[in-house]
C-alpha cells in the first residue's frame, strides 16, 4: 500500500511457563527464547521494565539477539506513573529513560507509559506529565504511548494534549478500559486483551480478520470509523507505523493471536 506505515505485531515478554509447551519448541534452552520469539513476531513489548531497571548491557544483548527490522517497546517504570502528583515525577522520568534503553539503537520502539486504572483525568497535572518526557536521549529519537485507564480520560481535552505532544493514546480492545482510537502521533499502539482460551489463536477468525482490516487503516492513515473517539477527528496522514500486541486475556495464546495476524498481513 503506497506511503503505508509499517506494522508490526507482537507478544508481551518471552518468557511465560505456558508457552514452554504451545509455543517454543521442547527442549529449547531459556537463553534461546527471545532469539526464537524474535523469529515469529515482530516485536516485544517488554514488561519487566515496569517493575525494575534494566543493565545498557541487557538492552544491547537483546539487540544483538534479534533480527534487523524487530523492534522492542519499553514500559516505563511504575515509580514514574503510579503516583498522586504525575508533575513531580521528573527525577524518576530521568533515571528510567538513562538506564540505557538507547543501546537498543534503532531496534527502540515507543516508550509505554502505563497509568493504574483508579488515575482521573487532571488536565494540568497531565500536561506538566507530558512536558517531562524528553524528545531525545543521548541524540535517539524517543516515541511516547499513554495508557490511559480511567474513563475520565475519554474527552477531547486529553486528546488535545496528546496531541500537542505528539504522544500516542494507547488503543485498548478491553472489556475492562475505556476504548480510544484517537490518532494523536505519527504511529498508533494497540493492545489486544480479549483473548480467549477456548479459541487456538485467541481470537476467532474474522475477529483476526477485522484487527487485519483495522491495522491496515491505521497504517494508511485512516482512521476506522467502527471505533470509538473523544476528540475531533485528526488530520489525514499519508500513514502511520502501527504496534500491535496480543497481551493479557488468554496470555497463553497470544504468540498463536500474533502469528495469525502477521500471516494475514502478509496474505
Amino acid at each position: 500500500m503506497a506511503g503505508a506505515g509499517q506494522i508490526r505485531v507482537g507478544i508481551g515478554g518471552w518468557t511465560y511457563e505456558p508457552w514452554r509447551s504451545n509455543f517454543y519448541p521442547a527442549k529449547l534452552p531459556h537463553a534461546r527464547e527471545l532469539a526464537y520469539a524474535a523469529e515469529h513476531v515482530t516485536a516485544i513489548e517488554v514488561n519487566g521494565t515496569y517493575y525494575r531497571l534494566q543493565s545498557r548491557d541487557s538492552f544491547a544483548r537483546w539487540a544483538s539477539e534479534t533480527p534487523d527490522d524487530f523492534m522492542f517497546t519499553i514500559k516505563a517504570s511504575r515509580f514514574c506513573t503510579n503516583r498522586r502528583v504525575l508533575a513531580d515525577a521528573g527525577e524518576a522520568i530521568s533515571r528510567f529513560i538513562g538506564q540505557g534503553l538507547v543501546a537498543l539503537g534503532a531496534k527502540l520502539g515507543p516508550i509505554l507509559w502505563q497509568f493504574m486504572a483508579t488515575k482521573q483525568f487532571d488536565r494540568d497535572d497531565f500536561a506538566a506529565f507530558l512536558a517531562l518526557l524528553p524528545e531525545r536521549e543521548e541524540g535517539v529519537r524517543l516515541r511516547h504511548a499513554l495508557e490511559v485507564r480511567h474513563e475520565s480520560f475519554v474527552t477531547p481535552e486529553f486528546v488535545d494534549l496528546a496531541r500537542e505532544a505528539g504522544a500516542a493514546i494507547v488503543f485498548a480492545d478491553s472489556a475492562d478500559y475505556p476504548e480510544l482510537a484517537d490518532p494523536t502521533a505519527d504511529f498508533i499502539y494497540a493492545r489486544l486483551q480479549q483473548a480467549e482460551a477456548q479459541e487456538p489463536a485467541g481470537y476467532a477468525p474474522d475477529a483476526l480478520d477485522r484487527w487485519t482490516d483495522v491495522a491496515r487503516q491505521w497504517a494508511a492513515g485512516k482512521q476506522p470509523s467502527d471505533l470509538r473517539y473523544a476528540g475531533k477527528r485528526g488530520k489525514s496522514s499519508s500513514g502511520r507505523d502501527v504496534f500491535m500486541f496480543f497481551i493479557n486475556g488468554a496470555k497463553e495464546r497470544a504468540p498463536a493471536g500474533a502469528q495469525a495476524l502477521i500471516a494475514r498481513l502478509g496474505a
